[in-house]
């Protein structure tokens, strides 16, 4: 049976598509999905590998502590971060160890927090800590009369 992809990074592809749909658009909030390793894997960076082995749940919050700090300098901000269990609708074989929602002004102000070189320092312990993860942008409806 073939191994499912996993999705961790943002393709060239991907990021082009998102950056010419939300370009202009107004706010766009980021639902994340996360599935974390067991044992995270630092591999790919060693240099900010800790000392004792941890988990990929504890490598992700290395990674949320120095990012909160960046998102806040984007003007950006963290709506929501939770856990479940299973989907009420959705498919029982799909589980996710970690939700977050993320309001970002713009999509600029997206690419600003990507790229910002503190944030881009740590972002390694993200790729340790995570199995799999999706990252939904969702851009605000505008009511009618608004």
């Amino acid at each position: 049976m073939p191994k499912a992809k996993k999705h961790i990074t943002v393709t060239a592809e991907t990021g082009q598509q998102f950056y010419q749909e939300f370009q202009g658009k107004g706010k766009v909030v980021m639902l994340n999905l996360l599935n974390f390793k067991a044992k995270a894997d630092y591999t790919d960076n060693e240099n900010m590998k800790p000392e004792n082995n941890i988990t990929g749940a504890e490598a992700y919050k290395l990674y949320m502590k120095h990012t909160q700090p960046c998102i806040r300098k984007a003007g950006s901000k963290l709506l929501f971060s939770g856990t479940s269990n299973s989907f009420l609708i959705g498919p029982k074989s799909e589980k996710w160890d970690m939700m977050l929602l993320v309001e970002h002004a713009s999509v600029e102000k997206f690419m600003e927090f990507a790229m910002d070189k503190e944030y881009l320092k740590t972002a390694g312990h993200r790729t340790a800590a995570l199995e799999d993860s999706r990252l939904l942008p969702i851009a605000e409806l505008k009511q009618s009369g608004s």
